[in-house]
C-alpha cells in the first residue's frame, strides 16, 4: 500500500519542521515572537470515529479525554455507538457505555470534580412514529468507576397533566456549572412540534436552553406513555421565545449555544454577586426583517421550582415556563455594524473564569471574524483580536482568564485575554491536517490544550485526538 503523502506536503509547507511519524509534530526554533511551536501529541491511533465536544472533555485530574464515536469528521451523523475515554499519558482507551436496543450515544462532558460523564442518548428500539430526533434524546450520566451503568439526568412527561421538573421533548450539549452542581442544555419540545403554524392559540417548537438540578429522590413520571422516564434532576427551561419576534425588538425565535457566566456568576452593578448565569446567543429579527444572533444572558434564581408567569411543566399549546426570578437580557446591538450580529464557525459563548467577559465570535470591518467580548452588565463589545486569518473554532478559557485558546490559519494558537496578541502553538498545516473546528479545549491545570486532526493511517483516515502543552 502506498504510504500517505501528507507528511512530504507539511514538511514543504512548514519548511522549518520537522514530521516525525504519524504521532506528533516537533519544529525548530521559531522564527517569530508570536510563535511558540511545541511538540504535540497524537493520544488515539486506528480506524474509528472520534468527536470532542466544544467544552468540558477533560477528566478533572487532567488524565482522560472523553469523546464520542459519531463516525463522520464533524459529528453531524447521531451514530455513535459508544462514548469512551482515552489516557493522555498511556494512550489506553476505556469504553465508559455501549448504546443498545438501536440507540446510539455522543456529545459527551466531564464533571468537573467528579468522574462521572453527561452525555445524550437517543432513542431505544426507535419506531417509525419515535426515531432520533433534536426533541427525541435525553441526558444519561455514567461513573467512570462504573462503564455501562447509567442513569437519567431528565426525566421525560409527554402526557397531560405534565410534570413539573420533566421535559416533554430532548435535551442537548449537557454541561456542569464549575461547582458540578447544575446542568445546562438546549432543549426541543415534542408536545409543540406536532404544531407546523404559528398561532395566537399555541407555541412552536423552538430551541431553547434549559438547566437541571439535583433532587433528592429525583422526578417521577406517571407510565402512561412508553416514552416516559423518571430522572435524577429537577429540569426546567430558562429561556423564552417566541415565534415571531417584532422586528426590532428583544424577542427572539431561538436560544442556542450557551455557557456558564463565570465560576461563580459575575458581579453585578450594585456590586453584589449573581451566582449562576448562563450567556447565549439569541436570535432576534432586526428592523429590516434580517434574521441574526445576537449576545444574551440569562440571570437564574437560587430556587428553579417555583413558578413563574406560567406552569413550569407547560401546557398542552403552551411551552413549558420559565420559573419565577429568571431574568432575560440582551447585551449586543450590532445591527448597524457592516457585519452585524455573531458569525463565524460554530461555537458557544465561553465566559472569563472571574464572570467580567464573555467572549463570542463576529466579523470586523474588514469581513474576518476576530474574538470579541461583551461585559455581562451589556455595553459596547469589545473586539480582542485583530489577526489577518479568521478564528476558525469554538474556543476556551484557559482556567486562570489569561488566554483563550482556538484554531487559526490552520494551526492551534492562544490569544492573550487582555492585550488579544495571538500567539501559534501547532504549526500551520496543510488544509487537511488542519485542526477540526468543533473543539479547541483547556485542560483543568490550563498547561495543555486538547484537539483533533484527521489522519489518513494505513489507507484509512479517521478523526485523531492531539495534546499540544502550552509553554508560557
Amino acid at each position: 500500500m502506498r504510504p500517505s503523502p501528507f507528511p512530504r506536503r507539511l514538511v514543504a509547507l512548514l519548511l522549518t519542521a520537522v514530521w516525525v511519524a504519524p504521532d506528533f509534530v516537533m519544529t525548530a526554533n521559531a522564527t517569530s515572537a508570536k510563535n511558540d511551536f511545541v511538540r504535540e501529541r497524537q493520544i488515539t491511533r486506528g480506524p474509528g470515529g472520534r468527536i470532542l465536544t466544544n467544552t468540558g472533555v477533560w477528566s478533572p485530574d487532567g488524565r482522560w479525554i472523553v469523546y464520542d464515536t459519531r463516525s463522520d469528521a464533524a459529528g453531524d451523523r447521531f451514530d455513535g455507538p459508544t462514548i469512551e475515554m482515552v489516557n493522555v499519558d498511556t494512550g489506553e482507551v476505556r469504553e465508559l457505555y455501549r448504546a443498545r436496543h438501536g440507540a446510539h450515544c455522543g456529545v459527551a462532558t466531564f464533571h468537573p470534580r467528579a468522574a462521572k460523564v453527561v452525555f445524550i442518548r437517543g432513542p431505544e428500539h426507535p419506531t417509525p412514529d419515535w426515531q432520533y430526533t433534536a426533541f427525541h434524546r435525553q441526558g444519561v450520566i455514567v461513573d467512570t468507576s462504573r462503564p455501562g451503568t447509567v442513569m437519567n439526568l431528565d426525566a421525560r412527561d409527554l402526557t397531560p397533566p405534565f410534570t413539573a421538573g420533566a421535559l416533554r421533548g430532548g435535551s442537548h450539549v449537557h454541561v456542569w456549572d464549575a461547582a458540578g452542581e447544575w446542568v445546562s442544555f438546549t432543549y426541543e419540545d415534542h408536545v409543540l412540534a406536532q404544531f407546523k403554524e404559528a398561532s395566537a392559540t399555541h407555541d412552536l417548537n423552538l430551541r431553547n436552553l434549559g438547566v437541571s438540578v439535583p433532587r433528592v429522590g429525583g422526578v417521577r413520571v406517571d407510565r402512561d406513555h412508553p416514552r416516559n422516564h423518571d430522572g435524577e434532576y429537577f429540569t426546567v427551561l430558562v429561556s423564552r421565545t417566541t415565534a415571531q419576534p417584532r422586528p426590532g425588538s428583544d424577542e427572539i425565535n431561538r436560544a442556542f449555544e450557551e455557557g456558564w457566566v463565570g465560576t461563580n456568576g459575575y458581579v453585578r452593578a450594585d456590586g453584589s454577586r449573581q451566582r449562576r448565569a448562563l450567556a447565549f446567543q439569541g436570535q432576534v429579527v432586526t428592523a429590516n426583517h434580517q434574521t441574526m444572533a445576537e449576545v444574551f444572558i440569562v440571570d437564574l434564581p437560587e430556587n428553579l421550582t417555583q413558578p413563574g408567569d406560567g406552569p413550569l411543566a407547560g401546557t398542552e399549546t403552551r411551552a413549558p415556563f420559565p420559573p419565577r426570578g429568571v431574568t432575560q437580557r440582551r447585551l449586543t446591538f450590532t445591527a448597524e455594524r457592516q457585519f452585524p450580529g455573531l458569525q463565524g464557525p460554530r461555537h458557544w459563548l465561553r465566559s472569563a473564569p472571574d464572570g467580567s467577559r464573555i467572549a463570542f465570535l463576529m466579523k470586523d470591518d474588514a469581513g474576518v471574524v476576530q474574538l470579541w467580548t461583551v461585559s455581562p452588565h451589556g455595553g459596547p463589545p469589545r473586539q480582542l483580536t485583530r489577526n489577518p486569518h479568521p478564528i476558525a473554532s469554538a474556543f476556551t478559557w484557559s482556567p486562570d482568564g489569561r488566554h483563550l485558546a482556538h484554531v487559526m490559519d490552520n494551526s492551534v494558537c492562544v490569544t492573550d485575554a487582555r492585550t488579544g496578541e495571538m500567539r501559534r502553538i501547532t504549526p500551520r498545516t496543510a488544509d487537511a491536517l488542519a485542526p477540526r473546528p468543533e473543539a479547541c479545549v483547556f485542560s483543568p491545570d490550563g498547561r495543555q490544550i486538547a484537539f483533533v486532526r484527521r489522519l489518513t493511517e494505513g489507507g484509512v483516515t479517521a478523526n485523531q485526538i492531539f495534546v499540544a502543552p502550552l509553554n508560557d
